[in-house]
């Protein structure tokens, strides 16, 4: 009883000693240690640079520079179209792959002939590596001599479409969409295995719609899912850059440059490294403010 009565006290105070009365404290020290050192070191590096003139082709430039990397970002045109494009792409995105995602979850959860193929077909995208992607849809679909969508549009009378001359941001969207529209369906159809069949055929047997279903019985339970998917989809899009640099290069002009690539711009093709440093710092920033309500409207839901 003496036993029981101070291992549940060690537990009551933190869980720090095992069942046996070990202190596994220093167990997890080690790996704790190294994934600090992990995050701060790069962390601080990127603080103390983004307040150091630092240029690569100018070693003359040096010291102190403190706010003037930021201040010169802040009222830079470029940050602002960066984080519109920013914005506008992860938003676009999202909307594409929750509609799609949903439609595919619904329509894979039928029987239907060569339902295994076309289930295969549209999760294949999402083993592709960006850079592959990008070429594909580059070269092979978006080319406007010699790619598939001039061929159709030319057969159709309708001239060629220079997809990354006039559509840039929005042609980035379709690869990045088409990319994540799978990691959606899997995760939707998922959720899909687990709706009450009865309630289905309840609803049927009572007159409503296939439409009606849909909006009251189907939406309703994938809503938990599909925050997740915003969630995860969210953190990974805020970061995309090959796709960008392998067809536009951010280009025309800053049409379609996100913050990831004015951030790789200014370091590596300016060799501006203080002023890239300061750019990684706000992107951090914005980023943990847009995790913080993903993660506060996630936890809700899921309590709910």
């Amino acid at each position: 009883m003496v036993a029981t009565t101070t291992t549940s006290s060690q537990a009551s105070h933190g869980g720090v000693r095992s069942g046996r009365g070990v202190d596994t404290r220093p167990l997890i020290w080690p790996s704790v240690g190294v994934l600090l050192i992990w995050m701060i070191i790069p962390l601080a590096l990127t603080l103390w640079f983004s307040i150091r003139n630092y240029k690569l082709d100018d070693p003359s430039i040096t010291g102190f520079a403190g706010l003037g990397n930021y201040s010169y970002l802040l009222t830079d045109p470029s940050l602002t179209t960066a984080l519109l494009n920013t914005l506008l792409l992860v938003g676009g995105v999202l909307i594409a792959t929750v509609v799609f995602g949903t439609l595919f979850a619904v329509l894979f959860d039928q029987d239907f002939w060569g339902k295994g193929v076309a289930r295969l077909l549209v999760i294949a995208p999402f083993f592709v590596m960006p850079t592959v992607a990008a070429l594909v849809w580059k070269n092979l679909l978006m080319d406007p001599v010699n790619g598939l969508f001039a061929f159709i549009t030319r057969s159709l009378g309708l001239g060629a479409i220079t997809w990354f001359s006039d559509m840039p941001l929005f042609s980035i969207g379709i690869i990045v969409a088409w990319q994540w529209i799978p990691f959606a369906t899997l995760i939707l159809l998922t959720a899909m295995q687990s709706l009450d069949r009865e309630q289905i055929e309840a609803a049927r047997m009572d007159g409503a719609k296939a439409v009606s279903r849909f909006i009251h019985i189907i939406v309703p339970h994938l809503g938990r899912p599909i925050t997740v998917v915003v969630m995860i989809e969210t953190i990974f899009l805020l970061s995309v850059f090959a796709e960008i640099l392998v067809t536009t290069s951010g280009g025309p002009g800053d049409a379609s440059t996100n913050l990831t690539y004015l951030i790789y711009k200014n370091a590596l093709l300016d060799f501006d490294v203080g002023l890239g440093s300061a750019g990684g710092v706000i992107a951090i920033v914005l980023a943990n403010i847009v995790a913080f309500f993903l993660v506060r409207t996630v936890a809700r839901n899921l309590d709910a």
